[in-house]
């Protein structure tokens, strides 16, 4: 019988109430957003609650595969961080559980929620995008809920624009009321304009017309409709008591048809998406191919290429002349800048015993273009310029044109692309934040949703801000779509990877000290050496061990200085390193004579001893034991020449120091015989 076992059941415990709570909050704020969104186009629409919460559910039902990833990175972070916090993540290590196998259960329940989000993607999203889409834009074109505003023209009522001056809240009366009626058109001389004291307006039984009923008044209307241009034009002026106005009004929400939206590539699963871009690429395919086709077979000015054969050209010819029959602006004479038309036609030039410049047949191989150009006079060959010209012009327009029509199904393409492969972005999201999150929360060692919280709004921003650049360089077609898609996924995965690296084995990658020492040893920063007296000593100091250990160190450091000058110049920094093994014993045999003395009873001698340096072993000291790649490192003098100075300064530091310590024993000595008398 299957069981879970004790330990995976209290990961998973841990996990998925965080991670329900996590996911519903991000959902919700991710649907704040969309509300401030389309606020406008849902406020003062008058719809029901039934409407706006259909909306609302399909909306949360889209803005999943935004908060799915930001949920997946924020639990993982508190629960590890909690079991971090709370040291239930070092007992279960202590008990030879690694991190790998605490985070097994989750893995696998990745696993789960990954192919689950796929097809969600594939499956649900399309259908809720088509339903959220189409209810959106229904709700933009139904008619604003009827509210006459004071003071100002209301202009929401197709064809009549109404002012008043004030109404009466409680008995719904509008006084003052001025009506432009422009149904017949904006036109001045046909506007109608009615005055009236007060008036009542209201809403047909079945919300498609405008009952206005007007009360002492006046109707003005011009009476030129006809549109004639008269200078005395007549009008009708109109006396009423009573007014009433019928205005179609269509007030009733109309759902649209989805088919519509579901066409559309928000609309479509993967099997619908690679139709299309199938469907697509075939005819941009065929398309290009008679482009490709029309450009080769082109004849200009009747020269045809070597490859068409002379029945083709007589097709072409007939095709040709059929072609300019139907359409007569084909042969239409170019006008030159001069105002003249030329036509040239090779039996004309034949007839006038000159050399055609269109010819009839095909031209051979060997006829020198040069020279029939050259066989004209002036005005001519400025004509066929001026003509070629405009023809090249013709062609160029005519084939950007059509690549200009080409463009709306390569965007087509891109975006059907693009859609296809958010199938599995987010699947893949979703585990590579798990791998983010819980190494990071057992890393800090952070529960709660303090700096969790704040952690993970930082990535997620990050991802959003690179996943939009890649959508945006793959919708313009700048880049492939593939690249432009997976490019978030391709920043985040290596930093999960090295995230989970060092959280196997423990390393303190968030450890600032860690850092601040690693570049201290690189650029030599000093660093004070902290000694404190012991309340207990297991090993009394004595002053035949003091001496002997204190002139071992003297000697080692004298030997040390006479062996490695200072004051080097260029080339000596680069061809005479000092010796890096002989210092680390020297700094290690330094650091047991401290030990020693910190066993002491005097506060004066551990006081001395924190003023000791700390030798450091710096690559400064020796660029490289090999002559030759020192040598080589002297030669590139721009690069070698900061690297000297910062090196020469390190050298002659240490000359210091060593100088310091043999003083310091000098004193420690003093120290230690007077103690003991």
């Amino acid at each position: 019988m299957f069981k879970i076992k004790r330990l995976y059941s209290f990961i998973l415990q841990s996990f998925l109430p965080l991670f329900m709570m996590t996911f519903f909050i991000c959902l919700f704020i991710v649907l704040m957003q969309f509300l401030w969104r389309y606020i406008d186009d849902l406020v003062g629409k008058g719809l029901e609650m039934s409407v706006i919460g259909e909306l609302f559910f399909y909306a949360a039902l889209t803005m999943v595969p935004m908060a799915l990833p930001l949920a997946v990175l924020l639990a993982s972070l508190m629960t590890f961080g909690n079991l971090g916090e709370r040291f239930e993540l070092m007992a279960m290590k202590a008990s030879g559980i690694s991190l790998i196998r605490v985070m097994k259960p989750l893995i696998i329940l990745m696993i789960f929620i990954a192919i689950g989000a796929f097809f969600f993607q594939n499956n649900v999203l399309p259908v809720a995008q088509a339903k959220m889409y189409t209810l959106l834009w229904s709700m933009r074109q139904k008619s604003p809920e009827l509210e006459i505003p004071e003071g100002v023209f209301y202009d929401q009522i197709p064809g009549y624009d109404i002012f008043v001056k004030s109404k009466n809240r409680d008995t719904g009366t509008l006084y003052d009321m001025m009506i432009y009626d422009v149904s017949v058109g904006n036109d001045l001389d046909r506007v109608r304009i009615i005055l009236a004291d007060s008036g009542r307006m209201s809403i047909s039984d079945d919300k498609t017309h405008l009952f206005l009923r007007l009360y002492d008044g006046e109707q003005f209307e011009n009476l030129n409709g006809q549109g004639t241009r008269r200078k005395n034009v007549p009008y009708r002026r109109e006396s009423f008591s009573i007014k009433e106005i019928l205005i179609p009004f269509d007030n009733n929400f109309n759902r649209m048809d989805e088919s519509g939206m579901r066409n559309q590539y928000v609309g479509k699963n993967i099997a619908e998406l690679r139709h299309t871009i199938d469907s697509v690429n075939h005819r941009i395919d065929s398309v290009g191919y008679n482009f490709g086709n029309d450009l080769i077979n082109q004849p200009y000015f009747n020269v045809y290429p070597r490859h068409i054969s002379q029945d083709k050209q007589t097709d072409i010819k007939n095709s040709t002349l059929k072609n300019n029959a139907v359409n007569t602006d084909a042969n239409a004479e170019i006008e030159t800048d001069t105002g003249d038309n030329l036509s040239f036609n090779a039996e004309e030039k034949l007839n006038n015993n000159k050399p055609a410049l269109v010819p009839a047949q095909p031209i051979a191989t060997d006829l020198l273009l040069d020279t029939l150009f050259a066989s004209y006079d002036m005005s001519t060959t400025k004509s066929i310029a001026t003509q070629a010209i405009h023809k090249a012009k013709r062609l160029k327009q005519d084939f950007e044109f059509r690549g200009y029509m080409m463009q709306d199904d390569y965007k087509t393409i891109r975006r059907h692309g693009i859609e296809l492969i958010k199938k599995f972005t987010l699947s893949f999201a979703c585990i590579i934040f798990f791998f983010i999150g819980a190494p990071l929360g057992a890393i800090i060692r952070k529960g709660g949703l303090g700096t969790p919280l704040v952690i993970s709004v930082i990535l997620f921003i990050i991802y959003y801000i690179i996943d939009n650049t890649g959508y945006k360089l793959a919708r313009d077609g700048k880049w492939e779509v593939w690249e432009g898609m997976w490019l978030s996924s391709a920043v985040l995965l290596p930093l999960g990877v090295f995230l989970t690296y060092k959280a196997i084995n423990d390393s303190s990658v968030l450890n600032a000290d860690a850092y601040l020492n690693f570049f201290r040893r690189i650029f030599g920063i000093t660093e004070v050496r902290h000694v404190e007296m012991k309340d207990i000593t297991m090993d009394e100091v004595t002053i035949e061990r003091s001496t002997t250990l204190l002139s071992q160190l003297d000697e080692k450091c004298s030997e040390y200085l006479a062996e490695n000058k200072g004051n080097q110049n260029y080339i000596q920094f680069f061809t005479h390193g000092y010796d890096r093994n002989k210092l680390a014993r020297l700094a290690e045999q330094l650091d047991k004579t401290i030990e020693y003395f910190s066993n002491s009873r005097d506060k004066l001698v551990i006081n001395k001893l924190s003023d000791y340096p700390i030798l450091k072993n710096l690559w400064f000291y020796n660029i490289s034991p090999n002559r030759k790649i020192a040598i080589a490192a002297a030669v590139i003098f721009p690069i070698g020449l900061p690297i000297w100075l910062i090196g020469r300064k390190l050298r002659n530091d240490l000359h210091e120091e060593l100088t310091k310590i043999i003083k310091l024993d000098q004193q420690v000595e003093q120290l230690i015989n007077k103690e003991t008398n």
